[in-house]
């Protein structure tokens, strides 16, 4: 007699049914949201608020605000993944993360806007940080909980290019639709919320049965943040393509203002960097699309995150030896194309490489370091390059080597094609 092997629940199952447009248009409505919360303040309000306490330190203060956000999303983005595995309840494990990260980045923000001392601004953010990268991972982790792997980098194509325009919306809204810091900080809150709501309201999720939730145990829950990757090497490998790549993507674009006044001699920079801006997100929402899809047909992802590193170092390189408004253009364009079928190809490759469905939200927290970590690491690397080693086209050689380093080491990937 055959022993039937018990079928595992629906929230820990791997998809097969495809999702929906609806569905796609809702979590990428969600990840707009926190995006937008993410990139607006950094920005625009955290810049022009630090200017008024303090203008002959503001750049000092303003690393010293975002290096401890930074640090704030580097434990609690994966503590929050985890937690988020654990829950139980009609809602599933991800909505009540994404509507209560909502309203506690919310809540952040109005805090950072009601501060006046450097100490209180930092305080405000860190919490706002928190809550935002509960959000956020929650936000991350639908894609591997319910699209199919033949759809996956379709809809990270959608969802990924967020990232690029929440940093283009958000400041547009904050500099147009209402003036002042106070007012930006609220409607940016305002917009993490309702952005939100429709994925949470509109669509049910799997639910986790109480009977298979781990028992809580606070040293079993921090030693598991840690993921091997002598156990799990494709985890690894993964995991140093995203840190390279958008290491490189920090490096590219940290001094972008500086090389525009220093190299260029643009005669208005501020202006030169929002048009840069623009090219280059508009230029990553026309490859990421095409890129998932195409990437969805013939069922690889390899070949699509190395292409894209060559298309980024290109870019590169050409900021390194052309210093002129139009090759600088030209470039942005390029970065962003490179960039936009990394968004889409690497988050879907990144889903196929988790090592446990009962753990998808916390190992994607861990994967996503590999996205705030560059941010702090990026300044400490390129400012002695600036410095002492080839200037801006030192730094810009630096940036291609990078990203041409990341796009190789995603060959060492085993398990996906």
């Amino acid at each position: 007699m055959r022993a039937v092997t018990a079928r595992p629940p629906a929230a820990l199952e791997e998809p097969t049914a495809r999702v929906r447009p609806g569905w796609t248009a809702a979590l990428s409505l969600a990840s707009l949201a926190v995006f937008m919360a993410f990139f607006t303040p950094i920005q625009i309000l955290l810049p022009l608020q630090l200017e008024h306490l303090d203008e002959a330190h503001k750049a000092a203060n303003l690393a010293w605000v975002t290096g401890a956000g930074a640090l704030v999303a580097v434990v609690v983005n994966p503590l929050a993944g985890a937690l988020s595995d654990r829950t139980t309840g009609r809602w599933g494990r991800r909505r009540p993360w994404i509507v209560g990260g909502a309203l506690a980045g919310a809540a952040g923000l109005l805090v950072t806007s009601a501060q006046h001392t450097l100490p209180g601004i930092v305080a405000g953010w860190c919490l706002a940080q928190s809550g935002l990268n509960a959000m956020l991972a929650g936000v991350t982790a639908p894609v591997a909980d319910q699209v199919p792997v033949g759809q996956r980098a379709a809809v990270s194509g959608w969802t990924g290019i967020m990232q690029s325009l929440g940093l283009v919306l958000g400041a547009l809204l904050v500099t147009t639709a209402v003036s002042g810091v106070g007012p930006g900080y609220l409607l940016t809150a305002l917009l993490a919320v309702a952005l939100a709501l429709p994925y949470v309201l509109c669509f049910r999720e799997p639910v986790l049965p109480r009977a298979l939730r781990p028992a809580f145990r606070p040293r079993a829950l921090l030693s598991g943040l840690w993921v091997d990757p002598r156990a799990h090497p494709d985890f690894g490998w993964a995991w140093l393509t995203r840190f390279l790549i958008n290491l490189g993507n920090a490096l590219g674009t940290l001094y972008l203002l500086f090389y525009l006044t220093d190299e260029v001699h643009h005669p208005d920079p501020d202006t030169g960097v929002l048009v840069l801006t623009v090219i280059y997100t508009v230029s990553a929402t026309l490859t990421a699309i095409p890129a998932g899809i195409a990437s969805d047909r013939i069922g690889r992802r390899k070949v699509f995150v190395v292409v894209c590193s060559v298309i980024m170092a290109v870019a590169a390189l050409l900021l390194a030896v052309a210093h002129t408004w139009t090759a600088v253009m030209i470039a942005a364009a390029v970065l962003g194309a490179g960039f936009g079928i990394y968004l889409a190809v690497d988050q879907a490759l990144i889903t196929q490489v988790l090592p446990s469905a009962a753990d998808r939200a916390k190992d994607l927290g861990v994967i996503n370091i590999a996205n705030s970590g560059p941010q702090v690491l990026a300044p400490a690397v390129a400012a002695p390059i600036v410095a002492h080693l080839g200037g801006y086209p030192g730094l810009y050689v630096a940036t291609a080597l990078v990203t041409l380093l990341g796009g190789a080491l995603v060959l060492r990937i085993v398990g996906v094609d």
